[in-house]
């Protein structure tokens, strides 16, 4: 997923730490609303290929990964290349893909008898958000002073379907590259427009559009589209039919990505309080979900299909809300940001 992160003023999302300063619950709501979806989408795919299961798999990835990659973009204005944020971009991006990187591959080759080629060089589910999210942070300063950043990011991601870039999967980061901008050059003036009651309605009706359009893609067109990574050609489309639908991905993706936050709580509680953990819980969650694969769960959710999307939803949000707990997460944060909490304890 990615796991969605707020790593101000340089890169600290994801971290169970106690805040030093005062956080606004909009946006660990949200976090932690995406990071939970995130896991949900993940244990759908273990699911059977049937109507209401496609379905609803469409209908999320249409919009929770540019979410995700919007509220990111906003969260890392504040990175520039002082030695401070390059370091702890290393320290807080880099370093944990090398470990989770090795760990999700070892546990998929040890335990599910996978056989993986390219570790690190080309990320592997789902370490991708980490590696593009690494690209994206060098490239901020840039893109902040970039004039017409965003219709050059749109250029960005129409060409890159073009090709097909595994390393550091360089092929989504330019995909899903206009969708960071966007989150990037959006001011707080911005945000408080969607808590106009208007802009929730509206948020509603394009929801529920975009709930029939993922009805109606289903089966019409293929769900890699979603994951902005495969190239035109290797989707059966053309150049220039590959660039008229993945420009029209990026405007509908976007409108429902920008309603799901004109629905996003403002309040603070108990929830919110957990989005200072959501870099844990993408991290982890991948190790349950391919032992409950390995263990056979795909061919007993084939034979109980309805039984097995309602088991599957509700164990995808217990397991996220379990790993955000903050007794849990606090302990597991050494493994994802070792450096940063030595530091702490000092």
């Amino acid at each position: 997923m990615s796991a969605t992160v707020d790593l101000r003023p340089a890169l600290r999302t994801g971290t169970a730490e106690r805040p030093t300063k005062r956080r606004d619950p909009f946006y660990d709501n949200a976090k932690m609303l995406l990071v939970t979806l995130v896991v949900v989408g993940h244990t759908w795919t273990l699911l059977p290929e049937n109507r209401l299961d496609t379905w609803a798999y469409d209908f999320l990835y249409l919009w929770h990964v540019p979410a995700f990659v919007m509220v990111t973009g906003y969260l890392s204005r504040s990175f520039t290349w002082s030695r401070q944020s390059l370091t702890r971009l290393l320290t807080a991006v880099a370093l944990p893909y090398l470990v989770f990187e090795a760990a999700l591959a070892g546990f998929r080759i040890w335990f599910g008898g996978e056989d993986l080629e390219l570790l690190f060089a080309d990320p592997h589910w789902p370490m991708w958000y980490l590696a593009v999210l690494f690209l994206w942070r060098l490239a901020t300063p840039v893109l902040r002073r970039l004039p017409g950043a965003l219709p050059v990011a749109v250029v960005v991601c129409l060409l890159g379907g073009l090709t097909t870039g595994d390393v550091l999967d360089t092929a989504r980061a330019m995909g899903l590259l206009p969708f960071f901008v966007l989150g990037l050059l959006a001011r707080p003036e911005h945000v408080a427009l969607l808590r106009r009651p208007a802009a929730r309605l509206a948020a509603l009706a394009a929801l529920g559009t975009g709930c029939g359009i993922a009805f109606f893609i289903d089966g019409r067109m293929a769900t890699e589209w979603l994951y902005w990574r495969s190239s035109y050609a290797e989707l059966g489309a053309t150049t220039l039919e590959g660039v008229a639908l993945r420009a029209g991905l990026l405007l509908g993706c976007g409108v429902l990505a920008v309603s799901f936050f004109a629905l996003v709580p403002r309040t603070g509680g108990w929830f919110s309080r957990l989005g200072a953990a959501t870099l844990v819980v993408y991290l982890f969650h991948g190790f349950p979900v391919l032992a409950v694969e390995y263990a056979g769960f795909p061919s007993w959710a084939s034979a109980h299909p309805t039984l097995a999307f309602t088991i599957a939803t509700a164990a995808a949000v217990v397991l996220a809300l379990l790993l955000a707990w903050p007794p849990l997460a606090r302990r597991l944060n050494v493994l994802v940001d070792p450096v940063g909490a030595r530091r702490r304890r000092r």
